[in-house]
């Protein structure tokens, strides 16, 4: 009987750990980000600073561009609307927290927000994707974050990378093939591009209803190098990113095992439309 009760309040301890998982809440700091792209489509900033230097494949960058499909570029501006494979290199170096249609023109849309900061001690920059639609201006919502952190003090050009997800409920625009709806079609990408020898793309990238809540690859439900629901971090170190160990994993499996333990038994266009 002892072992039936102590069971019965591990399940009710997963169930009550798990129960968060639908509501990340992984992004912060967004209020220090203000300087504004306006609302558009497939538009980008010019070059902005950074406010420290980042060393990408030996080559020092004070600058970036922040498109507004969910990515920033440091070579040219990239109005690409439909996400696909940058594993050849085809844009240059390239971070992507969520590479897909965005379309701040929508109803209710709030516009990219961008700058650097100090957070930590630490040089930042920072680009806000929050509460942001999708083509054709579809008043349906994603948030999700990029932030750039200086890391000079373990070796000049360092930095890390940062990745928060807060909700994602759409994946393609309808100009990706998507139907109303933003589900379907040429489905986000995330991952990073510095060299031919440093990128990667997370697991479900590409794959319709993936990375969504909900999905096999939820971005919310699970994290990289974090403790944070929805959070993945990576180091770039002497111009490359540190390959991650292992792959993001469902947090619920983590906390499946931490209650195993507390019993004590033993993760275009669009001209035309």
């Amino acid at each position: 009987m002892f072992r039936l009760k102590t069971l019965s309040s591990v399940l009710a301890l997963i169930a009550l750990l798990a129960a968060p998982l639908a509501n990340a809440a992984a992004i912060h700091d967004a209020g220090l980000f203000t300087n504004v792209l306006a609302a558009n489509d497939d538009e980008s900033t010019g070059l902005v600073d950074l406010g420290f230097t980042a060393n990408i494949n030996g080559t020092p960058y004070t600058k970036t561009y922040v498109n507004n499909n969910g990515n920033i570029t440091f070579n040219q501006a990239l109005g690409t609307y439909t996400p696909s494979a940058i594993n050849d290199g085809e844009f240059g170096p390239i971070i992507a927290a969520f590479f897909a249609d965005v379309d701040t023109r929508a109803a209710g849309s709030d516009p990219v927000r961008y700058g650097s900061a100090v957070i930590g001690g630490f040089n930042v920059f920072g680009v806000n994707y929050i509460n942001v639609g999708v083509f054709g201006e579809q008043p349906i919502f994603n948030s999700f974050q990029m932030i750039l952190t200086d890391r000079s003090d373990v070796a000049a050009g360092d930095f890390d990378i940062q990745f928060n997800y807060d909700n994602i409920v759409w994946e393609a625009g309808t100009a990706s093939g998507a139907p109303s709806g933003g589900l379907g079609g040429a489905s986000a990408l995330v991952g990073y591009w510095t060299s031919a020898t440093s990128n990667a793309t997370l697991p479900g990238s590409l794959v319709n209803g993936a990375l969504i809540n909900g999905g096999p690859n939820a971005l919310i439900s699970n994290s990289l190098n974090s403790n944070v629901l929805g959070q993945y971090n990576f180091q770039v170190r002497n111009g490359a990113v540190i390959p991650p160990n292992g792959v993001p994993e469902p947090m619920s499996l983590a906390l499946v095992g931490l209650a195993l333990v507390a019993a004590g038994v033993a993760s275009r266009r669009k001209q035309a439309a």
